[in-house]
């Protein structure tokens, strides 16, 4: 009898410990740049006294990853990333719906911008889709400055431009979406047939672009400009532009992953990232994106939603499974070929 009671005591207390060490973890999908992800990571994890494991990978290779864990979820949040995955995600009951308490200081459009409308993802961030140019290729070479997406088909910037490939990032699937809204659908895949003509590379992320523009691999890159206002910062060539057409912008995701094993924790760093406070941990590490708080800091460095010629992107339209799919379809099978 005394071994029986020496026993259940153990089984409670090693019960108890267990119980502890999961209340004392969160793990974190992060689809920012790995810098800031590690920054939110340790941020989060010394305030809270929380043990961290991050993933850094880009939104599309997120989404794809929650989707193939769904039946034994690893993750438990998903933080940043374009809003079309966490939206895709949300309709496939992939996310869990949660109402932060913090949502009063976040701007109305980025509340509860997915297309499921129940509270599954809130914009954290937003960034503004264009390029940059590396300005001493652009002396080297001679050419004159590009201004205007149409600019982008010119032949002289032949072998010139990169971009990422939709299959993979959420940064292209936003071209696609932003050039479908600027001029129908298929006016903008014959405009990528001719953008095509000039690309040199699809890269699998979305900030590759900037980064490879930046050390003159290539002379312009297509991304999201605070990616590439980091890279400005750190000291290169680069200019950076908002096509003279319009453009379309990202609302960056945050989003709790359904069934996840430390889901109140999950609840705490949703909260912690909307709050101002959380909001400015990337921006000690460069991550020049506008904050969604109300309160927070805008970096001096960012480009603001209200100061450039915006489309009015619609969210919910382009972030339903069946356009995302159908648009990266259509790529897959018409401009991807093009580049064998």
């Amino acid at each position: 009898m005394k071994r029986l009671t020496v026993f259940l005591v153990a089984m409670f207390v090693l019960g108890m410990a267990a119980t502890s060490f999961a209340e004392g973890r969160l793990v974190i999908y992060c689809s920012n740049e790995p810098f800031a992800c590690q920054a939110v990571a340790d941020e989060f994890a010394k305030k809270f006294d929380v043990k961290v494991q991050m993933t850094r990978s880009g939104s599309g290779s997120t989404y794809a990853k929650i989707l193939a864990e769904k039946d034994n979820p690893k993750g438990d949040v998903w933080y940043a990333g374009t809003l079309d995955p966490h939206s895709q995600a949300g309709v496939n009951g992939l996310l869990e719906s949660y109402e932060s308490p913090m949502l009063k200081e976040i701007g109305p459009e980025f509340q509860n911008p997915a297309t499921s409308k129940k509270y599954q993802s809130t914009g954290v961030y937003a960034g503004v889709l264009g390029y940059s140019v590396n300005t001493d290729v652009l002396k080297e070479k001679g050419l004159e400055m590009p201004r205007s997406w149409e600019d982008l088909t010119k032949p002289e910037y032949k072998g010139m431009i990169q971009v990422a490939s939709p299959q993979s990032s959420g940064t292209a699937y936003t071209v696609l979406a932003t050039m479908v809204q600027l001029k129908g659908e298929d006016a903008a895949y014959e405009y990528l047939a001719k953008l095509h003509k000039n690309v040199n590379q699809y890269t699998k992320s979305g900030s590759a672009p900037g980064k490879a523009a930046a050390r003159g691999e290539t002379m312009i890159g297509i991304g999201f400009l605070h990616d590439h206002a980091l890279q400005k910062a750190n000291g290169f060539p680069l200019e950076l532009v908002v096509p003279s057409e319009g453009t379309g912008y990202e609302i960056g995701g945050l989003s709790i992953i359904k069934n996840c094993r430390n889901l109140e924790n999950a609840k705490k760093f949703v909260d912690f990232m909307l709050s101002a406070e959380g909001q400015e941990v990337p921006q000690r590490v460069k991550m020049f994106q506008v904050p969604t708080n109300i309160n927070a800091k805008v970096p001096a460095e960012a480009i603001r939603l209200d100061e450039v010629k915006l489309i009015d992107y619609d969210f919910v339209k382009y972030g339903s499974e069946d356009m995302r799919a159908h648009l990266i379809d259509r790529w897959v099978m018409e401009i991807k070929p093009l580049a064998r």
